[in-house]
């Protein structure tokens, strides 16, 4: 499932105002509840809105009276690093720009349930930021209604996006590049994988770039291990991996599933990085101080966090031309997990 589709065109004020046969003023002071509007033309503004479907910026017209200042945030979970850390970023730029912050949790999927969370997240008051590393947030992202400032953070598009898309992304596919080509220098033949889920159907950008450093490398693709985001789907994944002993190196798509896959290295007696070479990724504080410490891919969410706000701001202000854009470069950071294969001269 992508991220898809052309935003359909804002009913703006005017195109009330034109259907209902008023000025835009007029409109103006119905949205506003002013009395000077006969109850018939009140009637007809109403009903003209209800029809066309029209919905006020809210967020625009709260920073424009100075009364409220306030953003959502739409997010499946708060728990895990990657989400956690984006989610700290908002908050620091928000209270950096005296903003309130609510965070919107979207339980399932279910397009209802979802719709459901966006209406709440409106009645706010605020704009909206979505992320969208899972099915629930890329399907929340494709349902905000137009008029509605929403910033997503997203996987890396697999094409540069438009400006009528403000996104914000981190180029993942080059880090699993980066990390594949690392493992396969130091000399091993291929390099296994176990990926988080992603929010696609189709090839997600960790995948991509591990894929394609293979290929360049002339290395033997094997089967992925079906991963998740914790440690225990890391330990079920590395259990079978450690079963395997071809297998001399891993790459797991964050290091909670590094640190399953290391306990179930470690429980079938096959060292790290003496026999298998792990690598991880997002780089999460406890990664520096496992036994062995871990090498990991390094992002900045807290970055992506600020960025994803400081865009919101644009939007809602529409002070400058709107640009989706690549937050940081993903920096790999080499540890003491990753080594030359065992049977390296």
């Amino acid at each position: 499932m992508n991220v898809t589709g052309h935003t359909r065109k804002a009913v703006s004020i005017r195109d009330v105002a034109a259907a209902a046969d008023v000025s835009y003023q007029t409109v103006s002071r119905v949205i506003n509840g002013h009395p000077s509007v006969r109850t018939a033309t009140r009637e007809r503004v109403l009903a003209t809105i209800e029809e066309l479907g029209f919905r006020r910026s809210v967020t625009a017209h709260a920073l424009a009276s100075g009364r409220s200042r306030s953003v959502t945030v739409l997010t499946a979970n708060t728990t895990h690093y990657g989400y956690a850390t984006i989610l700290q970023g908002i908050e620091e730029a928000a209270r950096g720009a005296s903003y309130a912050l609510g965070i919107g949790v979207l339980e399932t999927a279910d397009e209802r349930s979802v719709r459901a969370e966006i209406r709440r997240a409106a009645d706010t008051g605020g704009g909206l930021i979505v992320i969208a590393y899972d099915p629930a947030g890329v399907r929340a992202l494709r349902a905000v209604p137009a008029g509605l400032p929403v910033v997503g953070v997203v996987e890396t598009p697999a094409s540069p996006p438009g400006a009528d898309r403000p996104w914000v992304w981190t180029d993942d596919r080059a880090a699993a590049h980066e990390a594949t080509r690392h493992l396969l220098a130091l000399g091993h033949e291929t390099v296994h994988y176990v990926p988080i889920p992603s929010s696609t159907s189709g090839t997600a950008p960790r995948t991509a770039g591990w894929r394609a450093a293979l290929r360049s490398a002339g290395a033997p693709e094997p089967r992925r291990v079906q991963g998740g985001w914790g440690p225990a789907a890391g330990h079920a994944a590395g259990r079978r991996l450690a079963a395997d002993p071809a297998v001399t190196a891993i790459l797991c798509g964050n290091d909670d599933l590094a640190l399953g896959v290391i306990r179930a290295l470690h429980e079938a007696g096959r060292a790290v990085p003496g026999e298998v070479s792990v690598a991880g990724f997002d780089d999460a504080p406890g990664s520096a101080y496992l036994t062995s410490s871990l090498t990991s891919v390094r992002l900045d969410f807290a970055g992506l966090g600020r960025a994803a706000f400081a865009l919101l701001h644009g939007v809602v202000e529409q002070a400058a031309p709107i640009t989706p854009h690549p937050v940081s470069v993903p920096e790999l950071v080499v540890r003491e997990s990753s080594g030359p294969p065992p049977d390296a001269p």
